[in-house]
């Protein structure tokens, strides 16, 4: 019996007029991997035994962070106006990669691995490379996953990979903070490798961790919420040259303990510390379903 022809591809024309572009989510995704560009380049310009090393370091690490914020407003922007689409889930994928997964394995090769393995570079390389792939398969599972619809809208399944840039690069910046002048021969340094090739496995992990889709920040608050997160506000503001050294990695950190401690808290504690909203009742997502982020 013969075969029956393969179907002959769409026209292309038609693939363009199915293909959704929506404009502002898009563009914070762009400024997200602008943001990552930016990170890698102060990175390669960085330079232990010169005198601004520091500070371009920082100019990096700045850059990852702002990547970060980035990567919330897209996402928002895009289910706030109910932009959500597989261009904008694929670009971001790819921005992410590079903000969130190829800056943060470059930046710890260059201020630690590098030294450490000075006479078999092929082992620093091979360190910062666990990251960077885990990183590659935690978004190739993501989009697998969302092409089929096989999507949480309340939980991430392994750390989320925005997340683990702001923990590497928040953590060296306390660790900058820390040492000050001296962070270019700090010991304490040496900690960054570690917390990377743990992060490595916390991506692709099945640990669940809530992605906070359904908080709704135009729905109204108790007022004392309110207050607390206005005084919060303006003390960072205030003091952020003090704080932030300490608060950023507090609350990445936090995020991580988080995803092991929730399965043993009780429904209503995750309910009020996720805040999700009377939208959310079910918050055990059904038994085999696979969640990403």
């Amino acid at each position: 019996m013969a075969e029956s022809p393969a179907p002959s591809p769409a026209p292309l024309d038609r693939v363009n007029e199915r293909l959704k572009i929506f404009i502002l989510p898009n563009l914070m995704t762009g400024g997200n991997l602008f943001c990552g560009f930016l990170a890698l380049t102060k990175i390669v310009e960085a330079d232990a035994s010169a005198a601004n090393f520091n500070e371009t370091i920082l100019h990096a690490l700045g850059f990852i962070l702002l990547a970060c914020i980035f990567d919330i407003l897209d996402g928002r922007l895009a289910r706030w106006g109910g932009q959500e689409s597989a261009f904008g889930r694929e670009f971001d994928s790819l921005a992410d990669l590079i903000s969130f997964g190829a800056a943060p394995a470059f930046l710890v090769h260059r201020i630690v691995l590098h030294d450490v393995f000075s006479k078999y570079q092929e082992l620093g390389w091979l360190v910062a490379s666990i990251y960077l792939i885990c990183g590659a398969l935690r978004l190739a599972r993501f989009n697998c996953l969302a092409a089929r619809g096989v999507t949480g809208d309340s939980d991430f399944l392994g750390f989320p990979i925005p997340a683990a840039a702001g923990l590497v690069a928040s953590l060296t910046l306390f660790l900058m903070w820390l040492e000050e002048r001296e962070f270019p021969r700090g010991h304490w340094r040496y900690i960054l490798p570690v917390i990377l090739l743990f992060l490595s496995v916390m991506m692709i992990s099945e640990v669940r961790y809530p992605s906070f889709k359904k908080l709704d920040l135009r729905a109204r608050r108790p007022f004392i919420k309110l207050v607390i997160a206005l005084l919060f506000l303006g003390v960072i503001l205030v003091l952020r040259e003090r704080i932030l050294p300490v608060v950023l990695p507090l609350i990445f950190t936090a995020y991580l303990v988080y995803g092991f401690v929730r399965p043993h808290l009780p429904r209503r504690v995750r309910h009020e510390i996720e805040d999700l909203g009377e939208e959310t009742e079910e918050l055990e997502p059904p038994e085999g379903e696979g969640l990403s982020g």
